[in-house]
């Protein structure tokens, strides 16, 4: 295990870290999925890739626990992800098909998604009034058929949809948007007739490979043999996927915010200014163990919902807390950076630049913290009025 993390951060830091940099983070510039096998072939040689994808698959088969810093060591370069196939959505369809799929289901989908042959994309996202931070309010529907079903709606910021070899859709299949319940998941490959991937939606962060798309479901069929897991239950599966992808957003960019941190540091600590080194002002120095305290209190609370995750739980309360916290962190540390460094720190002569627009949709992206917020308070409140009750019987 220190093995592999150690590997890990040796080719980050030395064979993915130089790339990044060349293209300024920026994926597509790069070369988009060329760079992505190039990146990728190069982990395989070193002994890094796939770190948690099951064995049988290629893959090292780590656990929750275990990946963390294997993942945060992958996350201190923007590519990183990428190079070892632990990205988004790709990792978090890994970890789902891992666990719901059927063998025929494994053969076709994750075996070339966990080898890096193939590309995935979640289509769960949709325009208001559909499915957002209220996945209830789901619009696209399956309807039954001879054979199958026949999908119809419209989903957007759909990451990695630009180049994906199969979507898994969430659509209802009972009930009314509103209600909970009533999902299925589906799999389907991308050249399927009926599923079209449109614009491009501009959006902050340039790292992730095949855009955050809008995609249109015309009269798609599935046959039933493309149902994931049973039908009704998708929101169930939902959360077999949602909580750890979650916390290995939180592995990944924690590693990037760490990137950030180290930059600054160095920078002060050799900066002159005001008759000393910048580091050893007072102001500074509060930034500086700021960011160490956000990197640290980070690393705990991730510690414990993996933990949860690894007991077999869906660990809600503690991936919310972590998930919220940390977003708002990574921000700080790399924000705080940017000030220690000046006109530096905005420039693209550093990478903080990149860093904080990297970071920032964390906040929204797998839930805003307001939702977040107002989940865990839901479930803390709604468990003193049950103890309540429990107490006047």
């Amino acid at each position: 295990m220190v093995a592999l993390i150690e590997k890990t951060r040796d080719f980050t830091r030395n064979v993915v870290l130089p790339i990044e940099d060349e293209h300024a983070g920026d994926i597509a510039v790069a070369g988009g999925d060329a760079i992505r096998i190039e990146m990728q072939a190069a982990a395989k040689e070193a002994g890094v890739f796939a770190p948690h994808a099951p064995i049988e698959y290629g893959g090292h088969g780590l656990n929750m626990s275990d990946r963390a810093p294997v993942f945060e060591e992958a996350g201190y370069s923007l590519f990183g992800p990428t190079a070892l196939n632990i990205a988004a959505p790709d990792e978090g369809n890994v970890h789902m098909l891992a666990h719901v799929a059927n063998e025929a289901q494994k053969q076709q989908f994750l075996a070339p998604l966990a080898s890096g042959d193939m590309r995935s994309a979640f289509a769960m996202t949709e325009p208001a009034p559909g499915a957002g931070s209220d996945p209830s309010a789901l619009n696209t529907r399956a309807e039954k058929v001879p054979g199958g079903w026949k999908i119809n709606g419209k989903k957007w910021f759909i990451t990695g949809a630009d180049g994906a070899g199969f979507f898994i859709i969430m659509a209802r299949t009972s009930g009314e948007p509103g209600q909970r319940g009533g999902a299925t998941m589906f799999l389907t490959p991308t050249d399927t007739a009926g599923l079209i991937v449109g614009r491009h939606i501009d959006t902050l962060d340039k790292a992730m490979i095949g855009g955050h798309c809008e995609v249109t479901f015309e009269d798609l069929f599935v046959p039933d043999e493309a149902v994931l897991g049973e039908v009704d239950q998708g929101f169930a599966y939902a959360q077999v996927r949602l909580g750890p992808a979650r916390m290995t957003h939180v592995m990944r960019w924690l590693g990037a915010a760490r990137r950030g941190h180290d930059v600054a540091v160095a920078r002060v600590a050799e900066r002159e200014g005001f008759g000393s080194k910048l580091g050893d002002l007072g102001m500074i120095q509060k930034m500086v163990a700021d960011n160490e305290i956000d990197i640290a209190a980070s690393r705990a609370l991730l510690v414990q919902a993996c933990f949860e995750l690894d007991q077999g739980g869906h660990a809600s309360n503690a991936t919310s807390i972590a998930k919220t916290y940390a977003a708002e962190a990574i921000f700080r540390i790399v924000d705080r950076s940017i000030q220690m460094c000046g006109g530096m720190g905005v420039s693209g002569d550093l990478p903080l630049a990149r860093l904080s627009r990297e970071v920032r949709p964390f906040r929204v992206y797998d839930g805003p913290s307001e939702v977040h917020r107002w989940a865990i308070a839901k479930r803390v409140v709604g468990a003193a009025k049950r103890a309540a009750r429990e107490e006047s019987k």
